[in-house]
Formats: structure tokens, C-alpha cells, sequence
């Protein structure tokens, strides 16, 4: 059965960039790890309009399409809803977070996603989505 990865922004970015952590960590490598295996096994990559527009505050349109070129007969648009941003700004002031990351556990957890992040906001919402290291999962 195919499994529905959901990537956040910054393993996308570790991958563009072949990015390294703050001890020489093989960040790039990681995600590039994670997506080979992910396009092998021909599961799903989830790709959402939260996702896409965090992206386009780093790179152009054209970067973006060149980034998901290689995945594109896996990938999976998503879009939220009205609810799921309501709800996520709603979680974020109660809990003091980004509401972009709130809103990334809700669409995990709403279409039952694996969801791929580092960043340590989402340990503060662990009873919403799991999450995982591209380094878990590889």
C-alpha cells in the first residue's frame, strides 16, 4: 500500500540547497535520502497550498516547479479549508506558534499524512500529527 509522505518546507529547502545542520549534519543528503526512497517505493508526496506559498517566500515560481519536477507523477495537491485555517489560527494564539505550522499538522492529521519536519514547534503539537526527521524514516 502507498504511503502519503508530507514533506514541510524546510526538507524541502535542506534539499535545494543541499543544506548542512549546525554540526556539519548532512541535512541535503537527508532529504535527498528521504524523497529517493519516497519515489522509489512510489508512495505519495503531499503537497499543499500552505507548503507552496511558505516556498514562494524563498524561491520563484519557476524554482519551485524545477524543485517538484522530479516528483511530479507522486505528488498530491492539497488544499485546506476554510475550517482547517480557522482552527489552526485558532490552536496557534492558544498555544503561541506559528498558525502555518499548526496548519501543517492539521492537514497531516485530516488526510492522514506522514509529516516530515525539524522543526521543534511541531513537538508542541503532538497530539494533533506525529512527526518524524527525514533521518527517521530512511
Amino acid at each position: 500500500m502507498s504511503e502519503k509522505f508530507y514533506i514541510d518546507t524546510s526538507i524541502w529547502i535542506d534539499l535545494y540547497e543541499d543544506r548542512k545542520g549546525y554540526h556539519q549534519e548532512p541535512l541535503g543528503d537527508f532529504a535527498l535520502r528521504l524523497f529517493s526512497m519516497i519515489k522509489t517505493k512510489e508512495h505519495k508526496l503531499i503537497i499543499t497550498d500552505i507548503l507552496i506559498n511558505e516556498l514562494e517566500g524563498y524561491y520563484s515560481q519557476e524554482e519551485i516547479n524545477g524543485m517538484m519536477k522530479p516528483f511530479e507523477a507522486i505528488i498530491k495537491k492539497v488544499i485546506s479549508t476554510t475550517e482547517q485555517r480557522q482552527k489552526a489560527r485558532q490552536i496557534a494564539q492558544r498555544r503561541n506558534l506559528p498558525p502555518g505550522d499548526v496548519l501543517h499538522a492539521i492537514l497531516a492529521h485530516d488526510h492522514q499524512l506522514i509529516l516530515v519536519t525539524r522543526d521543534n514547534d511541531f513537538r508542541k503539537l503532538t497530539d494533533i500529527c506525529e512527526h518524524f526527521k527525514p533521518e527517521d524514516l530512511i
